[in-house]
């Protein structure tokens, strides 16, 4: 599979990209979620993406990959404490200046309206650069994602939130505890069933995290989810979305009550809204073929 690589930069913040071209094709620009790098995007997307005359464009998210990481150690008692008792919390950056990355891609690749595909946090991103920057946006997929701040009643399984929050207080994890990590986080926001403790898998864990660890400090990822937790619910922005907007969701999303889709295509003006009964989180290649031919046509408008 072909591809360019390059940084774009704003502010002192540099964000690495993948550019899967053709410079001739429509651009699409994927928002990925907390903690995933580029890579994580799924092959068979890609290329589904590619095979259809879209032009891919993924990119690390600040504090992920090989996108500039920030200095803030969080505190895991307190900002935990904070979020449990609904009180305001302090984060390094916003989704807001996250959402700004994503335009400053499109920005470097002289690229002046894209689709947009984000899931997860790369959704809530998506979310404020299609209310912010409107005229820039040809079209919206929310994946897996909610337009308001997670809570005890909206947000994640209480196994999910256990892993999560190990993972905030993991620095400097050997490639041993990633691994035994990913199996386990996959194993509950995955499809059902799978065997991941395979070569193929852990290959790919090793891939990944020999591609970041020069950057990796332990602490991106809970700058990201201090990000979301201290960030104010999207509500008034998705209601000014204008981009016709394709909501997907699983129905046994472990992570974000599938009630957060229904809720966001009531609150979207043009949208459409796809429960996929046995989707959890990701989006597996039999999930994919679920809603593949919807995504065309919702491209294709």
């Amino acid at each position: 599979m072909n591809y360019y690589e390059d940084y774009a930069e704003e502010n002192g913040v540099k964000i690495a990209y993948r550019d899967y071209g053709p410079k001739e094709a429509e651009p699409i620009l994927l928002v990925h979620g907390l903690g995933a790098q580029l890579v994580h995007w799924p092959e068979h997307l890609i290329d589904f993406l590619i095979e259809n005359n879209y032009r891919p464009i993924t990119y690390d998210n600040r504090d992920a990959g090989l996108s500039t990481r920030f200095l803030g150690k969080p505190s895991f008692v307190l900002d935990y404490l904070r979020y449990y008792l609904r009180l305001p919390m302090k984060s390094e950056y916003t989704l807001k200046d996250m959402s700004k990355d994503g335009i400053t891609v499109m920005n470097e690749l002289k690229i002046d309206k894209a689709h947009i595909l984000g899931t997860s946090m790369g959704g809530m991103i998506g979310q404020i650069i299609c209310s912010m920057f409107s005229d820039r946006i040809k079209t919206f997929t929310l994946i897996a994602s909610t337009a308001s701040v997670p809570g005890p009643f909206n947000g994640p399984s209480k196994e999910v939130q256990e892993v999560m929050m190990q993972r905030s207080k993991m620095s400097n994890p050997t490639l041993e505890d990633v691994y035994q990590r990913e199996i386990k986080w996959v194993s509950l926001i995955g499809m059902e069933g799978r065997d991941l403790d395979t070569p193929k898998f852990r290959e790919d864990v090793i891939a990944n995290f020999n591609r970041a660890k020069e950057k990796a400090d332990g602490f991106g990822y809970a700058r990201q989810l201090l990000a979301i937790l201290a960030s104010k619910d999207r509500i008034k922005r998705v209601k000014a979305i204008q981009a016709p907007t394709l909501i997907i969701h699983g129905e046994k999303d472990p992570v974000i009550d599938v009630k957060n889709a229904y809720k966001m295509d009531k609150l979207i003006p043009n949208s459409k809204l796809i429960v996929i009964s046995n989707m959890r989180h990701l989006i597996e290649e039999e999930i994919l073929d679920q809603f593949k031919e919807d995504l065309l046509i919702h491209l294709n408008q």
